[in-house]
This record gives structure tokens, C-alpha cells and sequence, in this order.
């Protein structure tokens, strides 16, 4: 019985909602779509599956900082056989796994390592239990202007002769949804849904002419760790500046190094630091249970990435909020984003109409190697209906702002599901922030500084 397999490796008496179904069908050897809320254990479905079945675990993640929050997990968990091959490690790191891939039973790894041959390759020689396509919402939404390999894991797919396949994600609109399917999915494939409303999260939106005000104002309630989120680095670096004087609080966006990401990782989930200020690379799939707040300092760009960042709050199940900060004009850096892409796209245009055009930075480089792969003409469309998408979302995000009716069911209506009004769910109904002092304030005896900590490691 699965019951008896989960005990013996997790110590759990019960299956959350659709584990049990999700295992069941993979044992069953069909390609199998998850779609489960965040904190309802999809990591659980491929690791007890990884124990059922001989071979290696592939899970291909979109985040550095995701995969080492998984390979730690699994080693806390007591397991030796897990490692991640990303661009953290050397080149003489990277070939030891690959010798010893039969070593391992979980292999975590981004989709950019998982194009190059030699590690399709080592792949290609290795029985291979499962591949997992963790937060599987990426294929869509970065498949295109952000990470075009998203869009060749079917290939690489085909390439390890169509291993058994399991997506999951916690959030999936119906035009993501068909991408998953099409992209990834045998036609056979077996589908498990949760709805996405967390209803412990509280939701609300605060119009603002001053966010730094309306910030300050808001923080000394704030009991619990919290993550405040921002459009850009330059944003998250002047927010943590305004606050490292007060609290215990640092700063996270891709721009840092391997070794300061991590750092800060532990210090957050180990309850150092109560504020992180970060950028949208830091967050997916990180399992801190107790996240009381997420509040956007910046508007998202659209509904389904607002959802799985709040989708950090809560996960012991207990009462959390999520706070947007408003304030009018906030939609320009995503338009400029947009505006960018544009201007890529028609570059690339004139590129392939005329080789002696350069293109300039590294994504457009990559669209026009995805171009010559697809074939420019669908490559081209696919981008212009994309743009028109990211207007579309950006312009949904902002009626959530200013929705008058329950913000819950607009979120939900979003994703194609209907739910009932409820008392206290958001500011629309009764909810309200609880109007607590601070009980801990910075204190240097109990928290260094995190770049002096990382000043005297790298020292000597």
C-alpha cells in the first residue's frame, strides 16, 4: 500500500488532497499534470515516486535558489543520493555527476544545462524513473521572452526516448494550461486539480500617493517574516537601504552571487532575518512555512506570478496577508519591459531579413537561435501574440486593483474558478491587518550585518 510507503519514508500517517492519485497514475506509466496549490506538498509526489520506481529522478527547475531548497529538503530528509547541476558549479564539478549519474537517485537541473549534448548525453545512458518539470507555469510564461529553452524540453524530451513525465505547477490559466499539455504531455495523460484559493491568505490593496510612507507606517504592526517584493534591483537595494537602520532585513535579486543567495536563503528560512527584500528570483517553491506577510511594493505584471508570490505566505495553514501597495503611474516599468521586447523583436526581424544586422544582448541572441530552430515565421507570430498577451495581463492585474467587488473571486474568476464570498477574506469583507507592535527590533548582538558576515568568510 502507498500509505505504508509514505510512513516508512516520510513518517506521514495520510496523503494531502491528490498525492496518492498523482503516484498512482505515474505507476500506472501515464504522463501526469498537477496542479496543486502552493504548500500542498507537489514535491511529495516525485520523491516518494523516485522510492517506488528504479532509476533517477530528473526534475528540471527554473530557479538556482529553488533547486537548493529541494536538494536541502531531501537531505534533511535523510537522503544521500540527491546533487544539482547548474551553473554554481565548476567545470570539473559538473563531469563528476555526469560520470556518476547512476550514483544518484534525484537529479536537479535547469533547463538551459539540460540542452547541452554532453548532458543529454550522460542521460541518454542512464534509466531514468521519471522526469518532473517543477513549476511547469514556466514553459509558458518564460518560454518566450525570458528563457526560450523552456520551449525545447519537448524536444530534449524526445532526445531520452520520452521518459515518463509528471508537471506540476500551482497556478495554471487556460492558455498556460494547453501549453503544459502540448508541450510536454503524451495525449493519454492524466490531469489533478486543486483549486488555488488559499483562503487562510487575507488579501488587500493599499492606494498610496507615497508607498515609502505608506511602508514605514505599515511595518511596526508586522509580527512574522515577511517578504517584500519589488519590479527591479535598483528598487529592492534602495528599499533596504531606507529600512537596515530599523530592522533585521536584507536584501535578494539575481545580481548577487552564488554565495550571498545562499546565505541569505538560510538566513530567512532559519528565522534570522524577519524582512527580505527581493526581486521575483527569490521565492518560487521556497518552503518556509511561516511567511506571515507578502506585500508588493511593485504592481505584477500579471495575476498568475501575483498568485505564486502570495502563494509564499501561509503554508502551516495559519492566518497570513498578502498586501499590494499602489500608487498611480506604477504599471510604466512593465510597460517599458514591453516596450524593450518590442524593440527586440523587430531587431531580430530586421536580422533575419539581413544577416549584417548585430543583435545585441544575450535574449536576442537566443530568440534568433529559436527562430532558425522553429522556423522564423512561427517564431515571430508566436512573439507578436505574446506581447499582446503581456498587455492583457498587465491590464488584468490592474483592474485587480481597482476591483470594487471581492477580491478573491476576481483572483479565482482569473483562473477559471468560481468561489463563494466569505467574511474577512480581503479588504472588500471585513478583513482587517492586526494592529500589533513590532516585537523584535534589529539587534546587532543576534544578527550580524549579512556583507560583514560575508566580508570575514571570504577574508582569509
Amino acid at each position: 500500500m502507498l500509505e505504508k510507503a509514505l510512513k516508512k519514508y516520510f513518517g506521514y500517517e495520510t496523503f494531502r488532497p491528490n498525492q496518492k492519485e498523482i503516484i498512482e497514475s505515474l505507476l500506472q506509466g501515464h504522463d501526469t499534470f498537477g496542479i496543486l496549490p502552493t504548500g500542498t506538498g507537489k514535491s511529495l509526489c516525485y520523491q516518494l515516486m523516485g522510492y517506488l520506481t528504479p532509476g533517477l529522478v530528473v526534475v528540471i527547475s527554473p530557479l538556482i535558489s529553488l533547486m537548493e531548497d529541494q536538494v536541502r529538503s531531501l537531505q534533511k530528509n535523510g537522503e544521500k543520493k540527491v546533487t544539482a547541476l547548474n551553473s554554481t558549479l565548476n567545470s570539473f564539478e559538473k563531469q563528476y555527476v555526469l560520470d556518476y549519474l547512476a550514483y544518484y537517485k534525484f537529479l536537479f537541473i535547469s533547463p538551459e544545462m539540460l540542452q547541452q549534448p554532453a548532458v543529454l548525453a550522460a542521460l541518454k545512458q542512464t534509466k531514468l524513473a521519471l522526469l518532473v518539470v517543477d513549476e511547469a507555469h514556466c514553459i509558458s510564461q518564460w518560454g518566450i521572452d525570458f528563457r526560450p529553452e523552456y520551449r525545447n524540453i519537448q524536444q530534449a524530451k524526445q532526445i531520452l526516448g520520452n521518459p515518463l513525465t509528471l508537471a506540476l505547477t500551482a497556478t495554471a490559466t487556460e492558455e498556460v494550461e494547453k501549453d503544459i499539455k502540448q508541450q510536454l504531455l503524451h495525449p493519454t495523460h492524466a490531469i489533478f486539480r486543486e483549486s488555488a484559493n488559499r483562503k487562510n491568505i487575507a488579501l488587500f490593496v493599499k492606494e498610496t500617493t507615497n508607498k515609502k510612507v505608506t511602508l514605514q507606517a505599515l511595518l511596526p504592526k508586522i509580527t512574522g517574516a515577511t517578504i517584500i517584493y519589488c519590479a527591479t534591483r535598483k528598487q529592492v537595494e534602495e528599499l533596504y537601504q531606507l529600512l537596515k537602520e530599523q530592522y533585521t532585513v536584507a536584501y535578494y535579486h539575481g545580481g548577487l552571487n552564488y554565495q550571498q543567495r545562499s546565505m541569505l536563503q538560510y538566513q530567512f528560512q532559519s528565522g534570522k532575518l524577519q524582512f527580505l527584500i527581493a526581486t521575483n528570483a527569490f521565492g518560487m517553491g521556497i518552503d518556509k512555512k511561516d511567511v506571515r506577510y507578502v506585500i508588493h511594493y511593485d504592481l505584477s505584471d500579471t495575476i498568475e506570478n501575483y498568485l505564486q508570490e502570495i502563494g509564499r505566505a501561509g503554508r502551516d495553514q495559519l492566518q497570513s496577508y498578502a498586501i499590494l501597495l499602489y500608487q498611480a503611474g506604477d504599471e510604466k516599468v512593465h510597460y517599458y519591459f514591453q516596450q524593450m521586447n518590442r524593440e527586440n523583436r523587430q531587431m531580430l526581424e530586421m536580422k533575419l531579413a539581413d544577416d549584417q544586422i548585430e543583435l545585441g544582448d544575450d535574449l536576442s541572441k537566443k530568440w534568433h537561435q529559436q527562430a532558425l530552430l522553429e522556423g522564423s515565421e512561427v517564431f515571430l507570430k508566436t512573439l507578436k501574440e505574446n506581447e499582446s498577451l503581456k498587455a492583457s495581463k498587465l491590464k488584468q492585474m490592474h483592474d485587480y486593483v481597482t476591483c470594487s467587488t471581492c477580491r478573491r473571486q476576481y483572483l479565482m474568476n482569473c483562473l477559471g474558478e468560481i468561489v463563494e464570498e466569505e467574511a474577512n477574506c480581503c479588504d472588500y469583507h471585513q478583513a482587517n491587518l492586526p494592529d500589533m507592535p513590532i516585537k523584535e527590533k534589529k539587534n546587532e548582538k543576534n544578527l550580524e550585518n549579512w556583507q560583514k558576515i560575508l566580508k570575514k568568510m571570504f577574508s582569509d
